[in-house]
């Protein structure tokens, strides 16, 4: 079926109604979970509400041990309020302003994804574009665990990047390190006003940015205003000098962040207690290593189940976290200095006053100095550190069952949050989809031909799989477009949806006509004249030939290949109209091999020529786009 070109396209996909789920495939009763950032936020603010309230509650019993009435000293239900409150619009903003950002840089995104180079160093600063724009090293990990999985990517390679993912996460300790909370509420009008007075997509997505802004300043002025009575509180005071043990500071920074899984959170808070003069510099850097190392849970976590290359990217992640954190704990000291000097100074100030107001800058400054350095620092050593985790996490020694495992490589439920991203993967699994049933298609021939019954139940596995894909890349696919997604991704969504389906009927027509067909002729024994082999081989090659034009078309996103693939149908046609007369010739002649095989010869060349107009439907839909 060819697309009408007067078709308008439809711009908000509905989870669709799929069929072929392969047998003992659950659907997903509610396909909204699979967007789970907010979900995932709202863990994060439970688990610190747990977390909070004891630490507070400790403070009231130690305040009230010293003589002190707790309601004199502390309102501790308001600083929890408070603190949870502004965290929450913090995080938030930092959800708006990314989302808004993976929109408006999603294309550079996935041309700098495309064109990854052997280069562990472009590899960095890719890691490090695409995380400070996505703000998640775990999402920029799952891409390079599906690159590896394609083999598209060497997993030396991979660990540049994950390298570079740590660097763009620092964007965030410099943003947060800006003290212009005052200008906070005017970011947040000027972001809302262009978000509804804007009339291109763009200019929206421009006022999320600005209003995500301001929603992190705003929270961080509440967070600040909910701790300032903490300045003159006593046991809260000795616990912060104790943060100048690295140690401790540390480990209390790796134990919050591995609860709350959020570094982004630790490192607010972190700037906040910071402008609040609650903390020093090198307790500060301790508790942005301790950050570093915490967030390593969540890599884990995220490769449980997972193949062996997910394993092995998060035992990367892990070690380049915690590596660097050693190489640097005994510098504390020297990396402060250092800091301080190449810093912003504010004059006029002293005692608590000054480093309220110069703290925040230097810890933004000494997290981006730790993970820049630590990434030129191993960035030489990236192919040991690959030899080396992957001789400590070996292949498993799979069971050989003879039947090959349905399963995607490329799209991952991670990638939903952004949509630039995911459509890109999106394609890359529909093109393994096409390069699977062209494999079907090439495997007819010697089935057909040579009464291949080994090749025919190759073939149905085949099948199998690509049914699999198809469902899951229909699911990915009608997911993306709930969210936060331009007018062009969801065109593009919806052309790949489409495209989804047509290769899906290649494959069930493959299986379902081409297949019994040869099993057919298998068990009656049938063999075609010497010229009507030929003539099907022939026509069987041009018609792989341009259905494998088709794929690649998709994969090259060629529009010139789409055109040329347009232009061969007429020709296509009439050499299978050719191969039909010369077969009745031989019939009004009287070959018996041709009378006993006419039936199986036809068919097979009318199946063949359905499949090229599937190919050729592909082919117009890129040129639609």
């Amino acid at each position: 079926m060819k697309i009408d070109s007067r078709t308008k396209p439809i711009h908000k996909i509905q989870p669709a109604k799929v069929g072929n789920i392969p047998e003992g495939r659950l659907v997903p009763r509610y396909a909204g979970w699979i967007r789970s950032d907010s979900h995932q936020m709202l863990f994060r603010l439970a688990i610190l509400l747990i977390a909070a309230f004891p630490i507070f509650s400790a403070s009231i019993a130690m305040a009230a041990d010293s003589g002190n009435s707790p309601s004199d000293s502390l309102d501790a239900f308001a600083m929890v309020m408070g603190l949870l409150g502004g965290l929450a619009l913090f995080l938030f903003g930092m959800e708006q302003m990314s989302d808004a950002l993976k929109a408006v840089a999603g294309d550079q995104m996935k041309t700098l994804l495309a064109k990854l180079t052997t280069n562990p160093f472009f590899g960095a600063l890719t890691g490090a574009f695409v995380t400070a724009v996505i703000q998640s090293s775990s999402v920029t990990t799952v891409l390079v665990v599906g690159f590896i999985s394609a083999e598209l990517m060497t997993l030396s390679q991979g660990v540049g990047v994950i390298f570079g993912a740590n660097v763009g996460t620092t964007i965030t300790a410099q943003i947060v390190a800006f003290k212009i909370t005052k200008y906070a509420l005017l970011m947040i009008a000027i972001g809302f006003t262009m978000m509804f007075a804007s009339k291109n997509e763009r200019g929206k997505h421009y006022g999320e940015i600005i209003m995500g802004l301001g929603l992190i300043f705003f929270g961080m002025g509440v967070m600040s205003n909910a701790m300032k009575p903490l300045r003159s509180y006593e046991p809260f005071i000795d616990l912060m000098k104790q943060m100048e043990n690295p140690i401790f500071g540390i480990l209390v920074s790796a134990v919050f962040t591995g609860l709350v899984q959020s570094s982004s959170a630790t490192t607010g808070i972190v700037i906040v207690m910071a402008s609040q003069g609650f903390i020093t510099l090198p307790a500060g850097i301790a508790l942005i290593f301790g950050a570093n190392i915490g967030t390593c849970v969540t890599a884990m976590l995220a490769s449980i189940g997972k193949p062996r290359e997910a394993v092995r990217a998060a035992v990367v992640h892990v070690f380049f976290n915690v590596a660097g954190v050693l190489l640097w704990v005994a510098f504390i000291r020297p990396l402060a200095d250092l800091v301080i000097r190449i810093s912003p100074v504010v004059a006029g100030l002293s005692g608590t006053e000054k480093l309220a107001a110069e703290c925040p800058r230097q810890i933004a400054n000494a997290h981006t100095i730790f993970n820049i350095v630590n990434t030129i620092v191993f960035l030489p050593f990236a192919g040991l550190i690959a030899r080396l985790v992957v001789k400590v996490i070996p292949e498993t020694e799979e069971i050989a069952t003879g039947k090959p495992n349905p399963k995607t490589q490329f799209i991952r439920e991670d990638l939903l949050s952004t949509p630039a991203i995911a459509i890109e993967q999106a394609r890359l699994e529909l093109v393994r989809m096409g390069d699977l049933v062209r494999e079907m298609l090439q495997k007819v021939l010697p089935t057909f031909i040579e009464n291949n019954q080994e090749s025919a139940e190759e073939i149905l596995e085949q099948g199998a799989i690509v049914d699999y894909i198809e469902y899951e890349l229909t699911r990915f696919l009608s997911t993306i477009t709930g969210g936060n997604v331009t007018l062009q991704q969801s065109e593009r969504a919806f052309q790949m949806l489409h495209l989804t389906k047509v290769i899906e009927h290649i494959s069930a027509q493959i299986a379902r006509d081409l297949v019994p067909i040869s099993v057919k002729k298998i068990s009656r024994n049938i063999e075609f004249s010497e010229e009507g082999s030929e003539e099907l081989i022939r026509y069987h090659a041009l018609i792989l030939e341009n259905y494998g034009r088709a794929v690649q078309a998709i994969a090259d996103q060629d529009r010139t290949a789409a055109k040329n693939i347009v232009s061969s149908q007429t020709e296509l046609d009439e050499i299978g109209s050719i191969y039909r007369r010369t077969h009745y010739n031989r019939l009004s002649q009287g070959f018996q091999e041709s009378v006993e095989s006419s039936h199986f010869h036809l068919d097979f060349l009318s199946y063949l020529e359905q499949i090229n107009t599937s190919a050729q439907t592909i082919a117009s839909t890129i040129l639609e786009e």
